[in-house]
């Protein structure tokens, strides 16, 4: 009997944790229409504590849904512009001389804030590209020898136009690997799009979106998240899937030990927006594309044959063992 308050307040916090999520992935929906599936991953990615990257051609609604995810939690937001000439410190911040003090005082950047929008990431180059490295990892930026930590949560949600469009560069591989995830938003289906011309054509959705969530709701979820079960065999499992990765030949690179630690947490978020407090092989399926992909180097055969790096995961994933959960 001592049990049962236990087992209540773990199914009471479930509960909780997906109705709030329930209601930011609504919010977004409302401006962002026909994208289910893509505003889940988002939102997943959110509670994992990872970043986000958003990969398409112009016009599909990159920067409008990582402004919408911004709009619908009561937090600090920034946005980037990225572009050639940004430095550094245009990011993180400088250290300035205060004339009437005379001594320096630091100039915090937009990525002090819960949320940072980078607009057209690979627009910048590589240099000011890793000016984000340690923020993103280790949550704190480093400036003339000082260290600022980041406050929580702290979300990076880039988006990025194909590498083989104008004035483009390519992500360093560090950078990529920092990202928990990247997905596609697509072309909107027609009735989508015939909708999206009724209601943007009258005014902005984006301008009624009320935050539906607190920053102190959003730290609650990510605990609750990180409470959530994940068995031996699930865990060796997703080891599995990561390292064969790094044996297949179509692949130059495979994923990194931070692949399979990105990897497991959005597990748990994905199970938890799914009304579970533990983790099941199919967690690890449904992610094993957008979370690894991005951070594969096809061979230049796999080049050779147009084959690419989601292809590879999901043969690998029909390949690996799936370990037998009672």
């Amino acid at each position: 009997m001592a049990a049962t308050p236990d087992v209540t307040d773990a199914e009471t916090r479930l509960e909780t944790l997906v109705d709030t999520a329930d209601r930011i992935r609504n919010a977004i929906e409302s401006v962002i229409e026909g994208k289910s599936d893509v505003i889940r991953l988002t939102v997943t990615v959110l509670l994992a504590e990872g970043h986000l990257l958003i990969e398409d051609v112009p016009g599909v609604g990159k920067t409008m849904l990582a402004k919408a995810l911004a709009r619908s939690i009561d937090c600090p937001v920034r946005r980037v512009q990225f572009t050639p000439d940004l430095l550094p410190s245009d990011i993180t911040g400088v250290s300035a001389y205060n004339q009437q003090t005379g001594e320096f005082e630091f100039k915090p950047g937009p990525v002090f804030a819960n949320i940072v929008v980078g607009d057209e990431i690979n627009r910048a180059s590589p240099k000011t590209q890793s000016a984000l490295l340690e923020c993103m990892e280790e949550r704190q930026v480093t400036v003339d020898g000082e260290t600022y930590r980041l406050e929580s949560p702290f979300m990076v949600i880039a988006t990025q136009n194909p590498i083989e469009m104008e004035g483009t560069y390519a992500l360093p591989e560090a950078q990529r690997d920092r990202f928990t995830a990247k997905i596609a938003m697509g072309y909107p289906e027609p009735a989508a799009e015939l909708e999206m011309l009724d209601v943007h054509g009258a005014s902005q959705p984006l301008d009624k979106l009320d935050p539906v969530a607190t920053t102190a709701e959003v730290r609650a979820l990510i605990e609750a998240i990180r409470a959530v079960y994940v068995s031996q065999p699930v865990k060796k499992y997703a080891i599995d899937v990561v390292a064969a990765t790094r044996q297949s030949p179509d692949l130059l690179l495979g994923a990194s030990p931070r692949a399979t630690l990105h990897l497991v947490r959005s597990a748990r978020a994905h199970a938890a927006l799914s009304g579970r407090d533990y983790v099941i092989p199919d967690d690890l399926q449904d992610l094993a594309v957008p979370v690894l992909a991005h951070r594969l180097l096809p061979s230049m055969e796999a080049q050779g044959q147009h084959r690419r790096p989601e292809q590879v995961i999901d043969e690998l994933i029909r390949r690996v063992p799936v370990p037998d959960i009672k």
